[in-house]
């Protein structure tokens, strides 16, 4: 630049998933470098897109005056509902901690206790274009039929084949981290559901490549065995609001308890079982393999295959896990709770198929897996629903990500250790009915690896309520 010239505006712009920063002049305060690198490709300036909002900030605290060519969202003069409605307290106190938080943040609600609302609520008050990313095509379909209704507008729908892009628009993780290059400075807020999500390697991007200085996560359960959990601070903001779900029970949610019922395998059960597990922790104390380790399971893996050993314990580890599982006392207490609850809406819950074909086959229910097509699943659930159907199998496709009918009874008849696994099970049959008091079994077999699952997944504030741990003398005993 020639000495006594005038420096120019800032020039900002959006480039495939990044700001690019002409400083055309200009020179930055020490210290206010760390959000970008020099680009001598382009001879500027270039961040991630997601630091959009902190650089314009920078520009204006420093009174650099700029260029805003980035942004290429709409804002609207209203986005009014279409009927009125009256959002519960806590929605309320959850929108105003959001704004508060200018509008970055998670909020952490249980499981059918209005999420969706609250980013309606969102979406009024930011009044900007809006992306909402979801796990599933079932998520797409329901956020799409939800802001249709609750606004009036047809949104735009990307994943599945379809792709639309509208001022609001629904899409999913996997095809946000395709095309948010081409999208992300076309939307001014940005709602993650289920933002527990966002924070592996790849979904990550679906918030790094957008420059939406609006941002907006939902949850019921951020916790991540991976601890990963950290990382929605950087990528969507801090919990700004949580609420838990002894709080809302009895008022937005249905009151609840859970029992734990164990059961004993028998003398010919329990001899298999140890015999088989010694064999598999055998194995794994010989190779220095931890299952409890973040990478456990994948290295018990990486081992079982490079010898005749090694798949013998493969082989031993399923008879270990698949013993407690087939366990007669279990069939039996599976019967007395089936009749105990003849009436009520029952799900039941696995966590493998077979599991699951087996006890569709035995009592003649309807099974859902991720092998069901989504027409029949549509088909089962809408029957399940109106009652047609008393009781529905699953194995892990309901836990989240699905629109689930009111039901009243789950029965968990296998599972792992995740909290967040079994959180979300207990949030499938608290929606709330006048009248109703829900109730989640856990059927466990007795000095197994399953008392120690059921422990660890239990580690939750949704199970210290004074009925949370109660147990019972099972009928088969």
């Amino acid at each position: 630049m020639v000495r006594g010239e005038v420096p120019g505006p800032v020039i900002v712009t959006f480039d495939m998933g990044t700001v690019v920063v002409e400083l055309n002049g200009n020179e930055l305060p020490d210290g206010e470098s760390s959000l970008l690198t020099w680009d001598h490709r382009v001879g500027a300036l270039r961040g991630e897109a997601m630091a959009y909002r902190s650089i314009l900030e920078m520009l204006v605290r420093h009174r650099l005056p700029f260029d805003d060519r980035a942004r290429a969202y709409e804002t609207f003069p209203e986005l009014a509902p279409t009927a009125p409605f009256r959002p519960y307290p806590h929605q309320v106190e959850a929108l105003e901690a959001w704004k508060k938080g200018g509008m970055r943040g998670v909020v952490v609600l249980p499981t059918g206790s209005g999420k969706t609302w609250l980013a309606h609520l969102a979406l009024q008050h930011c009044r900007r274009s809006a992306l909402v990313v979801v796990p599933t095509l079932d998520l797409v379909s329901q956020w799409a039929s939800g802001i249709e209704r609750a606004f009036g507008r047809s949104p735009g729908i990307i994943g599945g084949g379809d792709f639309s892009v509208r001022p609001l628009t629904v899409i999913t993780y996997d095809s946000a981290i395709r095309h948010m290059e081409s999208l992300g400075n076309r939307f001014g807020l940005i709602v993650f559901d289920e933002c527990h999500h966002l924070p592996s390697p790849t979904y990550a991007l679906a918030a790094r490549l957008a420059l939406s200085p609006f941002r907006l996560g939902l949850t019921a359960t951020p916790e991540r065995t991976d601890g990963g959990e950290a990382l929605l601070e950087e990528l969507v903001g801090p919990v700004v609001y949580s609420s838990r779900v002894s709080t809302l029970a009895g008022d937005i949610l249905a009151p609840y308890k859970t029992v734990r019922v164990l059961v004993d395998l028998t003398p010919e059960e329990v001899t298999a079982y140890q015999e088989a597990r010694a064999v598999y922790l055998d194995f794994c104390a010989s190779k220095g393999v931890k299952m409890s380790a973040p990478d456990g399971y994948r290295r018990f893996l990486q081992e079982t295959a490079r010898s005749h050993a090694g798949r013998a314990a493969f082989e031993a580890y399923l008879r270990q896990r698949n013993i407690p599982l087939e366990s007669r006392a279990k069939f039996d207490e599976l019967s007395a709770l089936l009749q105990r609850h003849r009436g009520d809406r029952i799900i039941l819950f696995t966590h493998v198929n077979e599991m699951a074909y087996r006890i569709a086959r035995r009592y003649l229910l309807p099974v859902i897996t991720h092998q069901t097509p989504p027409r029949e699943r549509a088909e089962i659930l809408s029957r399940f629903g109106t009652g047609a159907y008393p009781a529905v199998v699953t194995s892990r496709v309901l836990n989240e990500g699905v629109d689930v009918p009111e039901a009243s009874v789950g029965v968990v008849m296998s599972g792992t250790g995740s909290i967040r696994e079994h959180v979300q099970r207990l949030g499938r049959i608290l929606r709330r009915r006048e009248g109703k008091e829900a109730v989640l079994y856990e059927v466990v077999a007795r000095d197994t690896h399953e008392e120690g699952m059921s422990r660890r997944r239990t580690q939750h504030e949704a199970y210290r309520n004074p009925n949370a741990r109660k147990r019972y003398r099972p009928a088969s005993a």
